[in-house]
Parts: C-alpha cells; sequence; structure tokens
C-alpha cells in the first residue's frame, strides 16, 4: 500500500473542491481498495464522500425514478418503488457480488467499478487500460471471460456491473455536478468503448461527482426481469446476461427494452433487437427470431467464441419470461 491522504468532506462543494484537486471519490471502498490493495491503483488523496446527501430514491414528477449516487445495493434492491416499477433493476442488484458486498457498496461506484480481467489485475502483464501503450495480454491470452462486442486491438475487457445493464436497457441517465454545475448524460454514453484509449472509462471531468441515476417513465403496464448466466451460482460475474423491459398492449409489444451483459466492453444496448420486436405479437417465433440478432457485430477472440450463440440463448430465454410465453 502505498502513502495518500485521506478526506471526509461533510458538504457537496467541499467534496467538489477536493475531487479538483486530484482526490479519487471512494464510498464504500469495495472496489478501489481492492485495486490500491494490487497496487493497479495508487491514487495519493481519497475523498470520503459517504456523509454527502445522495442516499434517497424518489419518484420523479414525470413518474420515472431516482436512485442516489450513495444509496446502497441491497438498499436500492429491496426499495418498494424500485421493485414495483423496474424489477430488472432489483434482480440485477441480487445477482451482484455477496449479500455483504451488497449492503458495502454503492450505485455511484458499481457503475464506476473497473473491469475484472486478471491480466489488468495482473501488475506484471501487459494492460493498456492500466498503463496506456503497454499492449494488451488478454488478446493471445486466456480471453474465455473477455468480451466479444465493443472491443477493439487496444483492449477487450467487459464492464463487470450486472445493474449497468439494466440501466443501459432502461435508457437511463447519470446525473453529475461539477465546479460549473449538473448535467445530464445518457447511461449509454456514460462508459466509453475502449477504442485506442482504453484507460479512459468514462466521460467524467476532472472533480466531478455522480449524484444519482435516473430512469425515466415508461409505458404501462411494463414486465421486466435480468437474466444472468455464469459458470456458479453464487458470487460470480457474467458469461453473459440480458436486461429485458417490456410493453405490451392489445396483443402487440408497443415498446422493448433489451441490453446484454458479460459480452461487451460497456452494457450494451441491442437496438437491432428491440426494433424487430415492437408492433408484433408475442410468439415463440418472434423471441427466436429478435435474439438471432443478438450477437450481430462480434468479434470472438480464441477462448470466447462460444459467447455469441450464449447471447442469443440467454436473449431468447428472457424475451420468454418477460413475455410471459415460458
Amino acid at each position: 500500500m502505498h502513502p495518500f491522504s485521506y478526506t471526509k468532506p461533510s458538504g457537496t462543494r467541499e467534496a467538489l473542491n477536493a475531487g479538483r484537486r486530484g482526490g479519487r471519490y471512494i464510498a464504500g471502498g469495495t472496489t478501489l481498495v481492492d485495486l490500491m490493495r494490487e497496487t493497479v491503483e495508487r491514487p495519493e488523496a481519497l475523498v470520503d464522500i459517504s456523509a454527502l446527501p445522495l442516499r434517497e430514491v424518489t419518484v420523479t414528477e414525470r413518474g420515472g425514478l431516482r436512485i442516489g449516487a450513495l444509496v446502497r445495493m441491497a438498499e436500492a434492491a429491496e426499495h418498494p418503488k424500485v421493485r414495483t416499477l423496474y424489477p430488472v433493476i432489483s434482480q440485477a442488484l441480487e445477482l451482484s457480488a455477496s449479500a455483504q458486498l451488497r449492503n458495502m457498496a454503492t450505485i455511484g461506484g458499481n457503475i464506476m467499478q473497473r473491469t475484472r480481467c486478471t491480466y489488468f489485475r495482473d501488475v506484471t502483464a501487459a494492460c493498456n487500460k492500466r498503463e496506456p501503450g503497454s499492449g494488451c495480454a488478454a488478446r493471445d491470452g486466456f480471453n474465455r471471460t473477455h468480451a466479444i462486442l465493443g472491443t477493439s486491438e487496444s483492449c477487450v475487457a467487459t464492464h463487470p456491473s450486472d445493474v449497468a445493464v439494466a440501466f443501459a436497457a432502461l435508457d437511463a441517465s447519470v446525473q453529475l455536478v461539477g465546479q460549473d454545475g449538473g448535467r445530464s448524460v445518457p447511461f449509454t454514453d456514460f462508459l466509453l468503448r475502449p477504442g485506442s484509449t482504453p484507460h479512459r472509462e468514462q466521460v467524467l471531468r476532472q472533480g466531478e461527482l455522480i449524484t444519482g441515476v435516473e430512469i425515466p417513465a415508461h409505458p404501462r403496464p411494463l414486465k421486466s426481469g435480468y437474466l444472468k448466466v455464469r459458470d456458479r451460482q453464487s458470487y460470480e460475474f457474467a458469461l453473459t446476461s440480458a436486461a429485458v423491459a417490456l410493453h405490451v398492449r392489445g396483443g402487440v409489444v408497443r415498446e422493448a427494452k433489451v441490453a446484454a451483459g458479460g459480452v461487451g466492453t460497456v452494457p450494451w444496448k441491442l437496438p437491432d433487437v428491440e426494433r424487430h420486436l415492437i408492433g408484433e405479437r408475442p410468439s415463440e417465433s418472434l423471441w427466436t427470431a429478435a435474439a438471432e440478432r443478438a450477437a450481430d457485430g462480434a468479434r470472438p477472440l480464441q477462448h470466447n467464441a462460444f459467447k455469441a450463440e450464449l447471447l442469443k440463448r440467454t436473449v431468447e430465454r428472457q424475451l420468454r419470461i418477460v413475455g410471459g410465453t415460458q
């Protein structure tokens, strides 16, 4: 562990000033502390934001939902408004990590967590995300759990968050505040694909702070759910996952929201699948035909070609579950 300073501001402005000077925000610490122990991250200053007033879950004026950045994962999953309005969020959270971690980790920290790629966390391995320009050991290494969508020559690491997949599917936005005021960023724009700069993972500006995640109102009734496929049922990251939300009225799919996890360098929105569903009557053949589009554009590596077919099957199964035909 390398030396660092620690402050715990009591207000947002004090926190922003510390962040502007280069301090790293920390709340539950379930990711950053691990990375510091492994010397993957070596921040010179930590800014503990756990005292800030960002712990509420509220219904917005337009009927959406806002989850404060410091709401614990367990609290968000159990909140009656989350369970009622967007069960896909509760399910994604409850399938994440362990009960102990969910009791500590926050929503803001969860979407900011860094990849679980073993080469990223091994400081002796080449990793452009950890050390720009050093190479990507995963491309020619053991890459069974790595991404097949959104990859580049510089990086093939997946984003590990489950609830981020639900947020992407539901067209959520990330609420931010900085020295110049607040702004709202669509969730699908907040996390960046690696391209040639995999070390830059979000659109955050220097010292900017996440204050919450907002999910817009969707037509009702809305059925939703999250399906996660992993090597074991306890405390494991997804090989692939699917977040699905469907609005069916008059026997026709009027709105469809679908995203995948475990297969992309960011939570992967599936607009082609959504377009194929809208205006159609729910049926087994519809789910199958729509799911066939889930892996379009995939670029498998040596050890993870199976993920393309697994993704299609996962999306198809979740469409059947949410669509009420299974």
